[in-house]
């Protein structure tokens, strides 16, 4: 794993990085740097934009600094593993937690998927976003995980590719060893996996009837204890991280 540097500012760029290109800052990030972080021309931060890697960069202007020079290359562009999280949508801050978390935990998109007994109609997919931002900033992540706009449930399952394998989290499930169980379907997870938790009201019985007809599914128990939704999101991805994703250790 390459050294990752959090002595200084990383910020997220929408903007090709190169040696010797000049990316203008917009106001947010201007006020950010020069009036949150005290920062003046001359002093490096650490630029990313999820496709060129991350760079080192030369804060440049006058009185406000306006731009960014890149000056070399500290780490190169990564991926991050075949693992879509799917979930019912929270309130406010619960939500912005739980995708702060998925982030951290290496999903690579976020779908709101909308259910029977989901609690919130309306998503703001453009905060979701910017925690996403916020999250691979804070943690030294260089890909940005997309954020899918709200689906129906019933729409997401009839589209997504049914050879991928479907994790997919049910508080009524029999409580049974769930490390076992994903090592039993790792096979099936060679062409990407989806991790669904549903809302805090659980499925609907026509709901768990459908998820139980997809093609490569596994139903999965979290264990004896009921888990709010954010906490179940945490609990299935790092489950699911450390026994199919990019937890492990390489292969020699």
């Amino acid at each position: 794993m390459p050294q990752i540097e959090f002595r200084s500012p990383r910020l997220y760029v929408d903007a090709p990085l190169a040696a010797g290109i000049e990316t203008p800052l917009n106001r947010e990030q201007a006020n950010y740097l020069g009036n949150v972080l005290r920062l003046g021309a001359g002093d490096t931060i650490l630029a990313f934009n999820g496709r060129d890697g991350e760079w080192q960069a030369q804060l440049a202007g006058g009185k406000r600094v306006d731009r960014l020079v890149l000056v070399a290359q500290t780490r190169a562009q990564d991926r991050l593993p075949n693992l879509t999280y799917v979930f019912a949508p929270l309130k406010h801050a619960r939500l912005d937690y739980m995708v702060q978390k998925a982030v951290e935990l290496g999903a690579s998109t976020l779908i709101p998927a909308l259910t029977r007994f989901t609690q919130v109609s309306r998503v703001n997919t453009e905060r979701m976003r910017a925690n996403v931002i916020e999250a691979a900033e804070q943690c030294g992540i260089l890909s940005i995980a997309a954020v899918e706009e709200p689906v129906k449930l019933e729409r997401f399952l009839s589209d997504r590719d049914g050879q991928r394998l479907l994790v997919f989290c049910d508080e009524a499930a029999d409580v049974a060893d769930p490390v076992q169980a994903l090592t039993g379907a790792a096979a099936q997870a060679a062409a990407g996996i989806d991790v669904l938790i549903g809302p805090e009201g659980g499925f609907a019985e026509e709901e768990r009837a459908l998820l139980l007809r997809q093609p490569t599914v596994l139903r999965l128990a979290l264990g004896p204890r009921i888990m709010r939704a954010d906490t179940a999101a945490v609990a299935a991805l790092a489950l699911v991280q450390a026994v199919l994703g990019d937890w492990r250790a390489p292969l020699p």
